[in-house]
């Protein structure tokens, strides 16, 4: 498995998977919706993704994916982390590849110069629960609906 930071010109290799991440959250399946967004994300440099290549008969399928949007701080004049979105394929799950694309997003944010990643998962997702807290994330605030979670890196 291989763990990339996707390129401008590489926006296409997440559609298909970001699509089905819209899905799971209840949304419409819209091809280009999918398509649309991250490329304007990474055109706008608004965003960083994180893709996870799965070698299958000796070519690159894409596994998984997380995108990461920007925290600025005015009063710790920093840019932290927000890890906005994760997910697997299903076929490819249970291999570490969650773990994987969190623990490349917080060495990118660490390189950057950020003091924290948060994310946000729903209430019922006891399994993304439990990753988060086995990396090391702490559960900050809850609402009805998703859990808060935050980990500071070292600097």
């Amino acid at each position: 498995m291989l763990i990339k930071r996707l390129t401008l010109t590489e926006y296409q290799l997440v559609t298909g998977l970001f699509n089905q991440y819209r899905v799971f959250y209840k949304q419409a399946p819209d091809i280009s919706v999918a398509e649309n967004f991250i490329k304007e994300r990474l055109e706008n440099n608004e965003s960083v993704i994180f893709i996870a290549l799965a070698d299958v008969g000796g070519k690159q399928i894409p596994a998984g994916f997380t995108q990461l949007y920007p925290l600025l701080s005015s009063v710790r004049a920093k840019k932290n982390w927000l890890l906005n979105d994760l997910y697997v394929d299903p076929a490819f799950r249970k291999q570490g590849i969650g773990e994987a694309l969190i623990k490349a997003s917080m060495d990118f944010a660490k390189s950057e110069g950020a003091a924290f990643v948060k994310l946000e998962t729903a209430v019922d997702n006891y399994t993304a629960q439990s990753l988060y807290e086995n990396i090391g994330f702490e559960k900050q605030v809850a609402d009805t609906a998703y859990l808060s979670y935050k980990i500071t890196l070292d600097q």
